[in-house]
């Protein structure tokens, strides 16, 4: 008994020494903030209550701080401009509050302020060095606010903004670079526009007059990237659409002729409750001259044969943002305080992206870090501010507008369309009374604006973007509202976004979930809104009363038995003639036997990705056999009709279950079985026959459903020549460093003895790298390919959109709707005019998302695709050379 009660004891002390002993190795693990550390922190989470009122007690707190260590103070203001920018003022308070002469002490010691500023303008410097545009327009800011302060000369904050309108005078400046150096130049003339204004009005007027100029010179740019322009017209509709510099110009114009006395009422300016410093007393700072340096992408590229990667430029577009609310909901952009507000907002939700928790959380306390009365006070606030005159806007419809205006900003969102998604669905959880009603309007005017010409990208982003969401919130959607517009023409894009949006929801659950959400008018199949049955497969010759039903059972059988690929080549060699003798002629045996094996395959793959991805790894050689047309089991280029044959066999396998199409075409890609210009072939030939309008037929056209093939063969065809010449890159700095260690042991040679004999003196040469030729002749074979596929692109589009008596399935209509008149009557429009309507604007989209692609083969391309249209008269041709021409950079 008492051995047990000891043994108990004892067994309870060494648990509490044990858990004693852990506590000491977590504290002796445990991470210390040092006091560099803690001020560091400090600075940069200023404002996390009150930051008018921290501002003294942070003042104090870096004064105290013993020893002194500016760079440290400089780094944590540095991190706080560049990536918490809607506190950049109350930081130039903060540095306000270091220049006091409180601090100046005896002799000539200059205030810890300066010091800040000479340490804080080296990091701007590097930034500028390695032309990180973001973070130098911040830093602009921070240094226009310090001028307004009088903390920095007027002259030298000129001389700083003028280096970057200098850079819009550039010869050959692309369209990116020119754009993020306006944006520098006229943000940091807003702010600091009252004491540069009082300076030098001449100079003030010579930098709008620059920014102007260069804006002058992208109205075809904007016209492509409009996401609501007219293909009939060359008139950009700015009333639901505003392009980021045409706003920065409006609202630069408005606070010039004022003098920018309007300035206080756009920005807060926390500094100016201080007493000016006197500047006998302390002299402002003059800022080092800068030019800005050129990018490195901008440098001349390598060619293509030289196998090595020439950097593809981005963002080469204007930015242009979808307007959803009315001026007194959301901000007038094009008004000085509404420029402010929608950028403060943009940049929060880029710099956030790595936490879209926090950028949801940020974005709707904005309005502390904004002047009050900005936005209408939230529901059950005690705080009652008197709205401003012009302002007093919904905070909540104000962030849903600007997240989807860069969310569906064309040809390409800033960020991944992920990121835009997950960020409404986070606002929408932390704030559902009031984001959700702004989230429904914002959904409403979307659609409204289908029939007014939204662009088809941005109209398919939208889909997605209405899908995912209505995933997250148990698929509540009132779709009765939209059951009037049943009624018109089955191609009309507000019912082709129905009809997109139903599926990807499918996707998301499932198909009798979805059908239940749905009034009874939208499930009919005449509705043409959700399948009649849930996606799956549909394999040709499962039922009996096919007359092959038998021949695909053995090749089935065959299959399930994991039969070794040759044994199957040999049986359908043997199929192949009983086929020939018992056909009277009316059949392609090959076609057939083709459809027989690529469906029997996928059937055994359709139970999941897994099976799937066995089955066509297990009998890779027998798909490259077929691909071939049965030559030989290497494949090799292969055979054009026998890979448009598998592809045919596939999409009919899954044609109730298009994702699916699009998914084993990229595998049949990725393992070579077919080519991207055979996707691409096949897609202009074949693709309205998948989906549910396939039974109604009619002309040519391209889908989101077609486009999304077509991009995945050109994404294909363009990540293939990037990886080879990544790897030629990588293959040729191994071959120069060889080359070099050889060179250097023969110059130590020399040294050591340096009358070598004859048999020494010669020199073994160094062979070429073999992996390295071999790397070049696949960067020669994929350029080749990627040239193949893009001309193809091109001439599908001029085939479908400027069709030719002899054409396949030639849409009449491609030409007229391009006309004014016919876009005024589209009302009357059928489902072949609209068909046309949106090939046309996937036209546009393939020349300005791939324009980097075009312009590398531009002559080569124009030569092929539009030299029959020389010395011819036809509207659309020239539209067409018109989008090319402006993609391409040769229409400016």
């Amino acid at each position: 008994m008492s051995h047990e009660r000891q043994g108990r004891r004892g067994g309870y002390n060494r648990g509490r020494y044990n858990r004693g002993r852990d506590d000491q190795d977590d504290r002796r693990h445990e991470h210390h903030e040092t006091p560099d550390e803690k001020l560091k922190t400090a600075i940069i989470k200023l404002g996390e209550v009150d930051p008018i009122e921290e501002l003294p007690r942070l003042e104090s707190q870096i004064r105290d701080h013993v020893p002194r260590n500016i760079p440290n103070v400089s780094e944590a203001l540095r991190i706080g401009v560049t990536e918490q920018p809607y506190k950049i003022p109350f930081y130039a308070a903060l540095l306000r509050l270091l220049h006091n002469p409180s601090d100046l002490g005896g002799g000539d010691e200059s205030p810890l302020g300066r010091l800040v500023l000479e340490d804080f303008w080296k990091g701007f410097q590097s930034y500028l060095d390695k032309v990180a545009w973001r973070e130098t327009r911040l830093c602009i800011h921070f240094f226009a606010h310090l001028t307004v302060a009088n903390l920095i000369s007027a002259e030298s904050m000129f001389s700083l903004l003028q280096s970057f309108t200098a850079v819009l005078d550039e010869f050959g400046v692309s369209p990116g670079r020119a754009k993020r150096a306006a944006l520098c130049a006229g943000e940091g003339l807003m702010i600091a526009g009252p004491a540069l204004k009082a300076h030098s009005p001449g100079n003030v007027d010579e930098i709008i007059n620059a920014i102007q100029a260069y804006a002058d010179t992208t109205s075809y740019a904007k016209w492509l990237v409009s996401p609501t322009t007219r293909i009939s017209s060359h008139t950009i509709p700015h009333e639901s659409t505003v392009e980021l510099l045409d706003i920065l110009l409006s609202s630069l114009v408005i606070l010039n002729h004022s003098d920018f006395a309007d300035t206080p009422t756009c920005i807060p300016q926390p500094y100016k409750t201080y007493p000016e410093i006197d500047a006998d007393v302390l002299t402002p700072y003059d800022l080092p001259l800068v030019l800005v340096p050129p990018e490195v992408i901008e440098l001349d590229s390598l060619s293509a044969d030289s196998g090595e990667e020439a950097p593809v430029k981005k963002e080469e577009w204007p930015e242009f943002f979808i307007r959803l609310f009315p001026s007194d909901i959301s901000p007038d952009t094009n008004s000085p305080a509404g420029y402010i507000v929608r950028t403060a907002l943009l940049d929060i939700i880029e710099i956030f992206e790595v936490n879209r928790k926090e950028c949801a959380r940020l974005l709707l306390e904005y309005p502390k870090w904004n002047l009050p009365g900005t936005f209408k006070p939230k529901p059950g606030a005690t705080a009652i501010v008197e709205p401003v005159a012009g302002k007093d806007w919904q905070l909540e419809s104000t962030i849903i507008e600007s997240v989807l205006g860069a969310y569906l900003i064309v040809p390409e969102s800033p960020k991944k369309s992920i990121y835009y998604i997950a960020l409404i669905t986070e606002l929408c959880k932390l704030s559902p009374s009031t984001v959700g009603p702004a989230v429904g309007k914002s959904i409403r005017k979307l659609y409204n604006s289908l029939s007014e010409g939204l662009d088809v990208e941005a109209a398919r982003r939208f889909a997605e973007w209405f899908a995912v969401h209505m995933s997250n919130f148990g698929f509540q959607w009132v779709w009765k509202e939209w059951v009037p517009d049943l009624a018109l023409p089955v191609q009309h894009p507000r019912r082709a976004f129905m009809r997109r949006a139903v599926e990807f929801e499918i996707r998301l659950s499932y198909h009798d979930r979805i059908m239940k959400t749905l009034p009874e008018s939208m499930q009919g199949a005449d509705a043409y809104t959700i399948a009649e049955q849930a996606p799956g497969p549909a394999y040709e010759y499962e039922d009996i009363s096919n007359p092959h039903h038998d021949a695909a059972q053995a090749v089935l059988n065959l299959f399930r038995g994991r039969a070794k690929a040759d044994d199957v080549i040999v049986h359908l060699d043997a199929l192949k003639g009983t086929l020939e003798t018992s056909e009277e002629g009316h059949v392609n045996v090959d076609a057939l036997i083709r459809s027989i094996v690529v469906q029997s395959l996928l059937h055994i793959g359709s139970r999941s990705f897994s099976h799937f991805l066995n089955a066509i790894e297990r009998y890779l050689p027998l798909l490259r056999n077929l691909a071939s047309g049965g030559a030989s089991s290497a494949g090799g280029s292969g055979n054009p009709e026998a890979k448009a044959d598998i592809l045919t066999a596939a999409a009919g396998f899954w044609k109730y279950n298009r994702q699916m199409v699009t998914i084993v075409f990229d595998k049949l890609m990725q393992y070579q079985i077919v080519d991207p210009t055979d996707v691409v072939a096949w897609t202009f030939l074949n693709g309205v026959v998948i989906g549910q309008l396939a039974e109604l037929a009619g002309p040519m056209n391209l889908s989101a459903f077609e486009w999304d093939l077509l991009r995945g063969a050109i994404d294909k065809a363009n990540g293939r020549v990037s990886i080879a010449r990544r790897k030629v890159t990588v293959l040729r700095k191994d071959d120069d460093d060889a080359r070099a260690r050889v060179k250097a042991r023969t110059d130590e040679t020399m040294e050591v003895d340096p009358e070598p004999k004859e048999e020494e003196a010669t020199e073994e040469p160094v062979v070429d790298n073999p992996a390295l030729l071999t790397a070049l002749k696949a960067v020669s074979s994929l350029t080749k390919e990627q040239k193949t596929a893009l001309s193809r692109t091109l001439d599908g589009f001029v085939s479908c959109l400027a069709p030719s008596s002899t054409d396949p399935h030639p849409n009449p209509h491609a030409r007229t709707v391009i006309s004014e008149e016919a876009w005024n009557n589209r009302a009357n429009w059928g489902r072949d005019e609209w068909n046309a309507w949106e090939t046309w604007g996937w036209y546009r989209q393939f020349c300005r998302a791939y324009s980097p692609y075009l312009r590398t083969y531009a002559t080569t391309l124009y030569t092929v695709s539009f030299a029959k249209f020389e010395h011819i008269k036809d509207p659309a041709a020239d539209l067409l050379k018109m989008i090319w021409g402006v993609a391409t950079g040769q229409e400016t």
